[in-house]
C-alpha cells in the first residue's frame, strides 16, 4: 500500500515537474487556467505529489520493506560524503554565483548527486524507486534543457564569488542540520553514528 502510494506521489511530482520541460503543452495550459492559475495548480500539484511520497514512502518503511541487495557499509560513508556538495549545489542555485554561472543548473546537479547517493546508500525496493525516478528525472529534465528552443524567460542576474562563499557556507549549515536533525528526527535514520 505504501510503496503504491509514493509511486502515485512520485507520478504526480515528477509529472508536475515534467510539465515544465514541454513547452507548447505548457503554453496551453497556461493559455487555459491563466499565469497565476497555472501557477497555484502546478503549487497544489507539487505539494500534494511530495506528501504522498513522504507519506507512501514512511508506511512503506514501516509495513512492507523489499531488500533487493545489501549495500556495503562503505557506501554509506561515501553518500554522507557526497551529500556535502549536493547540499551546497542545490543552495548555489538560489545564491547564484560562480558555481551557478558554471553549471547553469546546479538544482539538477545536486539532485543527481543527492538521488545517485541515496541509491548507493540503500539496497531496499523502495529506496530504488524513489531515488531512481529522481534521478531518472533530473537527467531527462538536464538533457530537455539542452534541446529547448526558448530560453525560458529573461536573464537571471548573477552575482560573483562572495555568493559562492555564501553558497558555500549556508549548504555546510543546511548539511549539518540534515545530518543531525531532519534525517535521524524526521525520516528515522541516523546519518552519524547509526
Amino acid at each position: 500500500m505504501g510503496l503504491l502510494v509514493m509511486i502515485l506521489g512520485l507520478v504526480l511530482f515528477l509529472g508536475v515537474h515534467t510539465l515544465t520541460t514541454q513547452r507548447e503543452l505548457r503554453a496551453r495550459f497556461v493559455n487555459a487556467m491563466g499565469d497565476g492559475g497555472y501557477k497555484i495548480a502546478y503549487s497544489v500539484a507539487s505539494f500534494a505529489g511530495l506528501a504522498l511520497i513522504v507519506w507512501g514512502f514512511a508506511h512503506y518503511r514501516s509495513t512492507g520493506w523489499i531488500d533487493v541487495w545489501t549495500p556495503p557499509t562503505a557506501f554509506k560513508h561515501i553518500t554522507v560524503a557526497l551529500m556535502l556538495p549536493a547540499v551546497i549545489l542545490v543552495v548555489a542555485s538560489y545564491v547564484r554565483g560562480r558555481i551557478y554561472a558554471t553549471l547553469k543548473h546546479p538544482m539538477l546537479s545536486g539532485v543527481k548527486l543527492w538521488a545517485a547517493a541515496h541509491l548507493l546508500a540503500n539496497g531496499d525496493l523502495g529506496s530504488i524507486i524513489l531515488f531512481g525516478s529522481f534521478l531518472g528525472w533530473a537527467v531527462f529534465d538536464r538533457v530537455s534543457l539542452k534541446r529547448r528552443a526558448d530560453a525560458g524567460g529573461p536573464p537571471i542576474p548573477v552575482g560573483g564569488p562572495t555568493n559562492d562563499v555564501i553558497a558555500i557556507a549556508v549548504g555546510v549549515i543546511a548539511y549539518l542540520a540534515l545530518a543531525f536533525a531532519f534525517h535521524p528526527v524526521v525520516i528515522g535514520v541516523p546519518v552519524v553514528g547509526g
